[in-house]
């Protein structure tokens, strides 16, 4: 219960503080994040106590009722895994998000909570009526932040998103209230147990709703073509706003994963049993060819981002489609670095590009090409990068590595996990076809962020860097720390996602853990 009460009562006191107070609201917010990692971790470690064969999965039911009727918690190794990179990446914006958000603007800090409840709900969650609650909580807080510190693009971008989630709300209640009406219930576990025992009659009806469900998630997994939405919404945002967005897109692949395993695997019968797998794969593999063409024409930062939120997602959907549990296990692995890496990005893109939110106190002052700065010394015939632009210059290398997935970092450790059971006899068309979409995907991320570093750092005299902000290098660093650390201490992390990969094709262990 405490990754979802935590944020809520911290969300109650800062309203009840008030904006006045800022130092009190920012120090309640460092704890919760703090807490939140914590509590992760030791989920985590608790759940990854006994191998993948043994199921390990903690439940709790609200109230002691019946997991059929009541509300039920569930935590196996996947929902540890999003919950410790949820809080790890609120902890890593927070010192940016504090830094930028000094003068008063809405209860701004409050919404970043209530996200992080809703976010924490949704991974906890064992039934899909709760997880319609917990989805609505998180889009609520994410309209308020997307809106933050209005101006005519954000104001644009931002309605044209709230208009896109409601629709996938009202889809959300349709398809459940269908599946509801065939089965009786809601709790996936139960769902997964009555799936294939289903009459032929009513078995169309259950697909239909499962596939209205789905479309609903896809949305929000910014999918071809309903991910029109993103690259503009996440642009428009601000930079600490869109690195947490970063994430939002997984939370559609996060449940697309785990419906699609528990509900319609290899259990659920000849007719059931990988319903809509055709679907992801070839839509994914739509998406990542969206995202590179637009990253190919992308020329805005925040714009170039959003377009690799589309190539992830899209990547992630067709290792869904795929249904092999090695793949699943690599797809993780690129889940996890690549939310890190475009988080990151974001805020360069911030950084790089800024708009006009309130001025904090800088780290490094503000460079001008055209100055004295360019020297290191009096001899003019040796230029040197000074150091906020090679900080920039630096930091935006090691994103594009990662991105681009290209040796030795983490992002090139995650896309061989990934890839490399593709290779495998058997894989099918389907799996070569997304093989090749990848690698190419991964070209295209190296000419694009090449051409716009060049642009950025060589090319373009009258680039006006901006001053660095204390909390903006912070929270850069810790990114992409992250993915340094993972890029050296990667064996134990892959041994993780190989087990999580095979606890969730075995969903034998899920239901078990709910209905013992």
């Amino acid at each position: 219960m405490l990754p979802i009460v935590l944020p809520l009562l911290v969300a109650a006191l800062q309203l009840l503080v008030g904006e006045r107070r800022r130092r009190l609201v920012a120090g309640l917010s460092v704890a919760s994040c703090v807490a939140l990692v914590l509590l992760a971790a030791a989920l985590l470690t608790a759940v990854a106590g006994a191998s993948a064969g043994d199921g390990l999965t903690a439940v709790y039911r609200i109230g002691d009722w019946p997991a059929r009727f009541g509300i039920v918690l569930v935590a196996d190794r996947l929902s540890a895994l999003m919950l410790l990179l949820t809080a790890v990446l609120a902890l890593a914006l927070l010192p940016c998000a504090l830094d930028r958000w000094r003068q008063p603007g809405g209860p701004v800090q409050p919404m970043f909570q209530f996200l992080l409840m809703g976010l924490n709900g949704t991974f906890l969650t064992g039934d899909l009526f709760n997880l319609f609650v917990f989805f609505e909580v998180l889009l609520a807080a994410t309209y308020g932040l997307a809106l933050h510190r209005p101006g005519a693009r954000r104001v644009s971008a931002g309605l044209h998103y709230i208009a896109v989630n409601l629709l996938a709300s009202m889809l959300f209640l349709v398809g459940v209230s269908l599946i509801f009406g065939v089965t009786g219930t809601l709790n996936m576990a139960a769902l997964a147990r009555l799936i294939p025992t289903v009459p032929d009659n009513t078995r169309a009806l259950l697909h239909a709703g499962a596939a209205i469900l789905g479309v609903a998630f896809l949305v929000k997994a910014a999918m071809w073509p309903l991910g029109f939405w993103l690259p503009r919404t996440y642009a428009a945002a601000t930079a600490p706003v869109a690195a947490m967005f970063a994430i939002m897109t997984k939370v559609g692949v996060y449940i697309l994963l785990r419906l699609s395993l528990l509900l319609f695997g290899d259990r659920a019968g000849p007719v059931s049993a990988g319903f809509g797998d055709s679907w992801l794969l070839w839509g994914g593999m739509a998406t990542v060819a969206v995202g590179v063409v637009g990253m190919l024409g992308a020329r805005d930062l925040g714009r170039l981002a959003g377009y690799n939120v589309l190539i992830s997602s899209g990547t992630l959907l067709g290792a869904i489609g795929l249904q092999h549990p090695a793949v699943t296990a690599g797809a993780l692995a690129y889940l996890v670095i690549s939310t890190l890496a475009i988080a990151a990005f974001f805020l360069l893109a911030g950084m790089l590009a800024p708009d006009d939110e309130a001025e904090a106190t800088p780290l490094l002052e503000p460079y001008d090409p055209a100055g004295e700065a360019l020297y290191a010394d009096e001899d003019e015939s040796r230029p040197t990068l000074p150091a906020p632009v090679a900080l920039l210059a630096m930091c935006f290398l090691v994103c594009a590595l990662v991105l681009a997935g290209l040796p030795p970092l983490s992002g090139f450790l995650a896309k061989f996990a990934l890839l490399a059971p593709m290779l495998e006899t058997g894989a099918g068309r389907g799996a070569a076809a997304l093989f090749t979409l990848v690698v190419v995907a991964g070209f295209c991320t190296v000419v694009a962020m090449c051409r716009t570093g060049i642009q950025i750092f060589w090319a373009d005299e009258d680039w006006a860097f901006p001053a660095i902000r204390l909390g903006e290098a912070v929270s850069v660093l810790v990114l992409l720390g992250s993915c340094l650390a993972l890029s050296v201490w990667a064996d134990a992390p892959l041994r993780y996602l190989a087990a999580t990969a095979e606890q969730l094709h075995a969903p034998a262990h899920y239901i078990r853990a709910v209905f013992p």
